[in-house]
């Protein structure tokens, strides 16, 4: 349970990142959702009807350093605290190696791994002993498919990324661990080029929901998994096993 603490979810109006934010809800938590997006569908006061505490939504490119600690702020002063973040936001490039520039890459990277390296650092600098990170990284970081080259690295660095980290808050008393999605139902999954030619086929059995990757996210913020950090868990439905 994370009753009474404070939460930050980045990508949080996403369909992933709006599923965590409703796990934490509905555990009485203060709610900040970053997200590059505005609020057009009324997150706030769904999350509130959930039994969240407070909701605040901030639109801002966590790639600005200045915007990710303005967030942190935000969540810090607003709340009183910052007790877990939950590192969601994405983006995704569907391109050839061939065809990719260098700013395709420097985007992707900047979202993808160097704005959840800043909020790391904010976390650091503000949480007390006791918190808790949690990246959203992808079964990509392990096996991956064509035409999304920088997404499959930026996860794997992120994955690489949650074990220094573990490393170096465990003397702060602050667990840091990655789930790594596999097929999840949603507008990410939807837009792959190589799910609508059937270059890759998913099996209804291997299809997630937002909510299984909220639960996972929950739990590792919760004091059940007090004893768990430095950890890449796999949710997929086995399908990586199959592969």
């Amino acid at each position: 349970m994370v009753t009474g603490r404070s939460v930050i979810v980045t990508g949080g109006l996403g369909d992933i990142g709006m599923a965590v934010a409703r796990a934490f809800a509905r555990e009485g938590a203060s709610l900040l959702l970053v997200d590059a997006r505005e609020d057009g569908g009324g997150a706030a006061e769904a999350l509130l009807a959930d039994g969240a505490t407070q909701v605040l939504i901030r639109t801002a490119d966590i790639a600005d350093p200045a915007m990710v600690a303005a967030a942190a702020t935000t969540a810090q002063e607003g709340f009183g605290s910052l007790d877990v973040v939950v590192n969601v936001a994405g983006i995704m490039i569907y391109k050839p190696l061939a065809e990719l520039a260098a700013a395709d890459w420097r985007r992707l990277l900047d979202v993808n791994l160097v704005g959840a390296a800043m909020f790391i650092g904010e976390a650091f600098r503000r949480m007390t002993p006791g918190g808790c990170i949690v990246n959203i990284a992808s079964v990509h970081a392990r096996r991956t498919s064509a035409l999304v080259a920088p997404y499959a690295a930026a996860k794997a660095a992120l994955v690489s990324l949650t074990r220094s980290a573990a490393i170096e808050g465990k003397p702060l008393g602050i667990r840091v661990n990655a789930i790594l999605p596999g097929a999840i139902e949603g507008s990410l999954l939807r837009a792959s080029p190589n799910i609508a030619s059937g270059a890759e086929m998913v099996d209804p059995a291997d299809l997630g929901q937002p909510e299984d990757v909220a639960a996972l996210a929950a739990f590792l913020a919760s004091d059940a998994a007090r004893f768990i950090t430095g950890e890449d868990i796999v949710a997929d439905g086995g399908r990586m096993g199959r592969l």
